[in-house]
C-alpha cells in the first residue's frame, strides 16, 4: 500500500466569508499542491474541505499520514463522528450536525484508506502545514 503524507488548512477573510482550501500531498519524493475557494463559506467549511480534496486526488487506496491544525476537523474525524452517526447525524443536543455532507463526503473518503490523523499547531513553523496555509490563502486569491 502506498504510503501518503497529506498537509491540509482552510482560511477564511471573514466567518462566514470568502474562503479558501489548501493541501500538499507527498508520495516518495514527488509533491502536488491543490488548492481552491468559495465565495460565502466558513473556517470550518474550508478545514473540511481541505482533507476532503486531498484524500480526493488518491487514485487507490493508500495509507495516509494526514495532518491538520484544525482542532474541529481532528476532534470530529477521532471523536465525534461515531455518535453522530450513531444518532442519526444529530449532535449530543439533538440539533442536526454542522457541515454534514462535508462530514459524509469526508467519512466515505476515508473508509477508502487506513488514515492517521495528526493536529500540528497552526503557524508554529511546521513547514507542511505553512505550505498548506499558503496554498489556502492562494485559494482565497483565485477567487477574489
Amino acid at each position: 500500500m502506498k504510503q501518503v503524507t497529506i498537509y491540509t488548512d482552510g482560511a477564511c477573510r471573514g466567518n462566514p466569508g470568502p474562503g479558501g482550501w489548501g493541501a500538499l500531498i507527498k508520495f516518495d519524493s514527488m509533491e502536488k499542491e491543490i488548492f481552491g475557494g468559495k465565495n460565502d463559506t466558513t473556517n470550518n467549511q474550508m478545514e473540511l474541505l481541505a482533507a476532503i480534496e486531498g484524500l480526493t486526488t488518491l487514485k487507490e487506496p493508500c495509507s495516509v499520514e494526514l495532518f491538520t491544525d484544525s482542532k474541529y476537523v481532528m476532534d470530529g474525524i477521532t471523536q465525534w463522528i461515531k455518535n453522530w452517526k450513531k444518532n442519526n447525524w444529530k449532535t449530543a443536543a439533538k440539533k442536526d450536525v454542522k457541515n454534514k455532507e462535508l462530514w459524509q463526503k469526508l467519512d466515505h473518503l476515508i473508509s477508502k484508506h487506513q488514515v492517521q490523523w495528526h493536529w500540528v499547531k497552526g503557524h508554529s513553523g511546521d513547514a507542511g502545514n505553512e505550505t498548506a496555509d499558503l496554498l489556502a490563502n492562494k485559494g482565497i486569491d483565485s477567487i477574489v
